[in-house]
């Protein structure tokens, strides 16, 4: 019966942040059960382009480390923020909140060849929060009970976190770097002097 109440509020989930958790926790599954290796699905430039091995494009942001703390972290604020945009500025946009998550995975791994990166995942859970906190900057924030402050905060609050961990933050500052990208043609641009729309959904979506 617990199950079938879970599933039953899972596919309550909008279907966006529906697909890309259930995508996101089935790979990382696949990697414990030995199913899969991290390195079928890291980035590499050369496997995609020489070897043709193009899932990689796509499976380098579904993949946040085993299973533990950080997994768990991340998977919590995919989760929460990207169902906040998905029901809130998104609702009724399922293919425009598609096309963002296009936009700034196709961004991500052109940026991410300068840096050698070859897991965006977390890049991506960064510009969700990024765009979210900036749409709503009056929200106040409580992080993990410790520190309470305004959502725009928030992103460089996750930095300073991955600091304290002792992770790199250059992926960190690429997802806050293509969320304000996608802010700015999407949000401020437009309603500049002079300024237009430059971020069309495609007709296909």
């Amino acid at each position: 019966m617990a199950w079938q109440g879970l599933a039953a509020e899972f596919l309550q989930v909008p279907a966006v942040t529906r697909a890309y958790t259930a995508a996101c926790v089935l790979t990382t599954a696949a990697v414990q059960l030995e199913l899969l290796s991290p390195f079928q699905l890291y980035f590499n430039p050369h496997l995609v382009f020489r070897k043709f091995q193009v899932w990689r494009l796509v499976t380098n942001f579904l993949f946040f480390g085993p299973l533990g703390f950080s997994f768990f972290f991340n998977m919590l604020f995919v989760f929460r923020y990207c169902r906040m945009l998905e029901e809130g500025s998104f609702r009724g946009r399922t293919a425009d909140f598609v096309f963002m998550f296009l936009f700034g995975g196709v961004l991500m791994t052109l940026l991410g060849l300068l840096g050698s990166l070859f897991f965006l995942g977390q890049a991506l859970t960064v510009m969700l929060v990024y765009v979210w906190s900036r749409r709503n900057p009056r929200v106040r924030v409580n992080f993990f009970g410790l520190l309470t402050f305004h959502a725009p905060f928030l992103p460089w609050a996750l930095m300073g976190f991955s600091l304290l961990l002792g992770n790199s933050i250059l992926v960190d500052l690429l997802g806050i770097a293509v969320g304000h990208i996608y802010y700015f043609l999407e949000d401020v641009f437009p309603n500049q002097p002079g300024g237009k729309k430059l971020l069309l959904t495609p007709r296909f979506l």
